[in-house]
């Protein structure tokens, strides 16, 4: 803990930040980074910012204010849903107004199901069919906003933009390319899922907030055991393993599971990186 404090405090010192801005989405890892950050900087130095759009439930901004007034540091609610609808992304699905959230979620949820055997694996590869690509096209076009409002709010304070992607999001290749990808200061990115719910804890973290499932928020009704098709604490047993040099059982379904996850991840690490013209 007290190294990760010193990462930050010395990143922003180093590179002259005057402070840090950081989005709350109400999950454990924008806690986690928060309070990091508070401790690191203090919290006159950290703005949060919270960015709900037409899809958000209202549990997401509960938790979200919940998380930023337990850090103690001003934040601004910054509603995107007018940017989404300028840029139209509100034009590749149905409105959803008065559809209550529980219903909202399980349709959602089914969709997912329905477009693709594997929406994951389609996900990482760019694959599936036009609907489905659609879909693709619908929630990165949501972080690629949370990212544009993320830099307008830092850099008119002169302050750094902080990351929030775990080790196990990295590696499973969780995150959207010019999305919530692109940061400044990665205080986490070292840490397993399962690391950062026990940092949780430490730095005493609401229950509520490292109770919640994890879930990528801008797909609603969607976790993401759901999205990965293994448990965190299975996924993160397996990927500790192969970085020690272990080699997985190629029969065993779950292995089997995180072996694919990671195969494709590969390929979207590859697809991000811009491709040069050759001489």
């Amino acid at each position: 803990m007290d190294e990760i404090i010193g990462f930050i405090r010395d990143s922003i010192m180093k590179y002259g930040y005057k402070g840090a801005v950081i989005g709350i989405s109400g999950g454990i890892d924008s806690a986690v980074v928060g309070k990091l950050a508070v401790e690191a900087l203090g919290k006159e130095k950290i703005f949060g910012l919270l960015m709900p759009e037409r899809d958000s439930s209202r549990d997401t901004i509960r938790d979200s204010k919940l998380v930023a007034k337990f850090l103690g540091i001003d934040f601004k609610v910054k509603n995107i849903s007018s940017a989404l609808r300028a840029i139209g992304t509100y034009k590749l699905q149905p409105p959803a107004f008065l559809i209550p959230q529980t219903i909202k979620e399980k349709y959602v949820k089914h969709k997912w199901e329905e477009l693709s055997s594997d929406p994951f694996l389609d996900d990482l590869c760019n694959e599936g069919n036009e609907e489905f690509r659609r879909g693709l096209a619908y929630y990165r076009s949501k972080h690629r906003v949370r990212m544009i409002s993320l830099y307008l709010e830092a850099e008119k304070r002169g302050y750094a933009v902080l990351g929030t992607t775990n080790k196990t999001e990295l590696l499973c290749g969780l995150y959207v390319k010019w999305g919530d990808d692109s940061s400044d200061v990665e205080p986490i990115r070292h840490l397993f899922k399962t690391e950062v719910i026990e940092l949780a804890g430490q730095l005493q973290i609401p229950n509520k907030i490292i109770e919640k499932p994890p879930s990528p928020d801008l797909i609603p009704g969607v976790t993401d055991e759901n999205v990965f098709g293994v448990t965190i604490d299975d996924l993160d047993e397996s990927l500790r393993r192969i970085e020690g040099g272990e080699v997985l059982d190629p029969h065993d379904t779950k292995s089997m599971r995180v072996l694919r996850i990671l195969e494709s991840a590969r390929y979207r690490e590859l697809r991000n990186l811009a491709i040069p013209r050759k001489h």
